[in-house]
């Protein structure tokens, strides 16, 4: 759900901050320009943001599929491997190829499925009559076709695979890591008024830094909108950040449908599946663990895992094989 990139490894410490501010701002190699809202830095700091990205692996045996929805709506997904079938929902402001290493590490033992959820690649737009349970329809016709037994979802991913778990016995078992199930109010929906001002203007870093500060971790939400619209494009590679710029409505559609659910978890106790709840512990987002509790109590059958090192971009940035080999102990296991 948040935007954590900016505060791995103390990056957004107030001192860190000083430092780059005055770096970025005083250097002569440094071309600012805007466009779109946007700061473009020289390769001497774009030569950092390479650093930060996650290794991508090569999978030459990858396939793409697509399948009509039940609307209608055709939704794609990428295949490899090969053994029981598996699919995998990604969270907001992800694509299907931000998964790709879990997938490849995954696909040894399963075959997996990543869906393009609606409104990215090849898959459909989400329509006006977008709601959670589009997505729900949209997992159901990939799984009829892969006749899949595994679910994984990550984020919103995950409350997707809930919410499609408590209606259906399909799945032997499911995978969450830091599921978006909001309780009491526990994903701040406070920034939805100036972030949906912003991109109506246009404004697409202002947008991503408001909703960055809102739904990001503590310290993220002491930081002046000034200061993270600096740091984003500083922090955050150009195709990344041009990638989450052009899911910024799906986005705010897909946190409506969080607000909407909320404190709807006791739903969940209708899922017969088996399900791993898995968190990180340097996730620094106060709803996590409100939800992984509330869950863990609800579910019939749960097990949790704490990943004391991670964050909330486990399985898609961080550590995708750590959190596969998790993963595949619990589907495997009798």
């Amino acid at each position: 759900m948040a935007i954590e990139l900016c505060y791995d490894r103390g990056a957004f410490n107030r001192n860190n901050v000083r430092r780059q501010c005055q770096r970025v701002w005083s250097e002569e190699n440094v071309n600012k320009r805007v466009k779109d809202n946007q700061y473009y830095l020289k390769p001497h700091f774009q030569s950092i943001n390479k650093k930060r990205m996650s290794v991508r692996m090569e999978n030459q045996s990858q396939s793409v599929g697509q399948i009509k929805s039940k609307d209608g709506t055709i939704v794609s997904y990428q295949v490899n491997g090969s053994g029981p079938g598996l699919i995998i929902i990604p969270g907001v402001l992800s694509i299907a190829n931000n998964y790709n290493v879990l997938a490849e590490y995954l696909s040894k033992n399963f075959t997996v499925y990543t869906i393009e959820r609606r409104g990215r690649g090849l898959s459909g737009p989400q329509g006006d009559d977008y709601g959670i349970n589009k997505e729900c329809e949209d997992v159901l016709a990939v799984r009829e076709k892969a006749r899949a037994q595994y679910l994984f979802g990550h984020s919103y991913g995950g409350l997707i695979a809930l919410e499609v778990a408590r209606n259906n016995d399909h799945f032997l078992r499911i995978a969450l890591y830091e599921p978006a199930v909001s309780i009491d109010g526990s994903i701040s929906m406070s920034w939805i008024p100036s972030y949906k001002n912003a991109i109506d203007k246009k404004k697409h870093l202002d947008a991503f830094a408001t909703f960055s500060i809102a739904a990001g971790p503590e310290k993220a939400q002491k930081t002046p909108h000034w200061v993270m619209k600096l740091m984003l494009p500083f922090f955050i590679p150009k195709q990344e950040l041009k990638q989450m710029f052009s899911l910024l409505e799906e986005n705010l559609k897909e946190h409506k449908e969080v607000a909407r659910k909320d404190n709807t978890y006791k739903n969940y106790e209708q899922i017969s599946a088996g399900v791993l709840l898995m968190y990180g512990g340097k996730t620094g987002l106060k709803w996590v663990n409100k939800a992984i509790a509330a869950l863990s109590d609800i579910l019939p059958s749960s097990e949790v895992k704490e990943f004391y090192n991670l964050d909330h971009f486990g399985p898609d940035k961080k550590a995708p094989h750590e959190i596969s080999l998790t993963v595949k102990e619990f589907f495997i296991k009798n």
